[in-house]
């Protein structure tokens, strides 16, 4: 059975939740009669501070903390304006401390057992969504400096044959911001799974998680088949070759509007949204007029881009 995930057009830390402590110390004798004295040997304070309460060394840390987040609050602000956004993106909140359990979407399954789950939306109440950019035709510079200016997480399904002229970009992206950008498994052709044998498949496959550890350090956890089309042979596959999950997408988004799985065309706790790595020569804009694009719709909505490899 061939399952098609795609029925609209397919073109080719912690949150940082600002805490405000307020504390207060009064001092006092045992007789009211005045503070107590010092122990014996102890150093006598310095006048006029005999009443003044010694911070812990706790507070100081959670000041510290609470004047980084406004720092980076205040940064994310400016690179909002830099970059043309409406809105400063919203902070995403904690990331559960145990991932959520993930299955495979309704009608989306196949006949086999024990194969990595195909989900379009990861299942929790958090109002955040997940980023998600597939192949890497386009290598564009701005992209990079554009979501790390924002600290925007994001997730890149690669594809060998269009990634290969300069994996270098794809290692300064990985390495672009603090928590990284996660890079996934795409195929190495992009090649229409269903039509091919097992044996083909597999290499596909197989062959991108080689190149991925190879390149960047790492054999990926996740994989998205071409199109969004699989068979039972492609998870089999995409198993025998360490692969865990298989995140598919509820939302498209290009340049100049989004396109949406859902009856209701609109965005949902746990949605996958997907784009691409795109230029003028395919698309209506550029890399950083996708992301104003879905970013100013994501932050209109209430919602913040988290981490997909933190809940999956």
């Amino acid at each position: 059975m061939v399952i098609s995930a795609h029925p609209f057009r397919r073109t080719l830390g912690a949150a940082l939740v600002v805490a405000a402590l307020a504390s207060a110390a009064t001092a006092c004798s045992d007789s009211g009669s005045g503070p107590a004295e010092p122990e014996r040997g102890a150093p006598a304070p310095a006048a006029g501070q005999q009443g003044r309460a010694q911070a812990p060394g706790s507070a100081g840390a959670l000041n510290a903390y609470v004047e980084r987040v406004r720092k980076q609050k205040a940064a994310r602000a400016l690179a909002a304006k830099k970059w043309g956004l409406a809105k400063a993106p919203l902070d995403a909140p904690a990331p559960p401390k145990v991932k959520p359990r993930i299955t495979t979407r309704k009608g989306f399954e196949t006949d086999g057992e024990g194969l990595p789950p195909v989900f379009t939306t990861v299942p929790t109440k958090q109002k955040v969504v997940f980023l998600t950019i597939d192949d890497g035709a386009e290598k564009d510079p701005e992209l990079l400096r554009m979501m790390k200016d924002l600290r925007i997480p994001y997730s890149a399904f690669l594809s060998d044959y269009v990634v290969k002229d300069d994996y270098g970009y794809f290692a300064r992206m990985q390495k672009s911001q603090e928590s990284g950008v996660a890079l996934h498994n795409h195929t190495l052709n992009h090649r229409y799974l269903p039509g091919l044998s097992y044996k083909q498949q597999k290499r596909e496959i197989c062959g991108m998680q080689d190149v991925i550890e190879k390149r960047f350090g790492k054999r990926p956890p996740l994989f998205r088949p071409p199109y969004g089309n699989y068979n039972e042979d492609t998870l089999r596959a995409a198993k025998s070759c360490g692969v865990k999950a298989v995140p598919l997408w509820s939302a498209e988004a290009f340049p100049d509007h989004m396109e949406w799985r859902e009856w209701d065309r609109d965005l949902h706790p746990g949605d996958i949204v997907l784009t691409h790595f795109r230029g003028k020569g395919d698309w209506k804009g550029t890399m950083p007029d996708m992301i104003r694009r879905v970013m100013n719709v994501i932050t209109a909505k209430g919602y913040a881009v988290a981490k997909l490899e933190d809940y999956v």
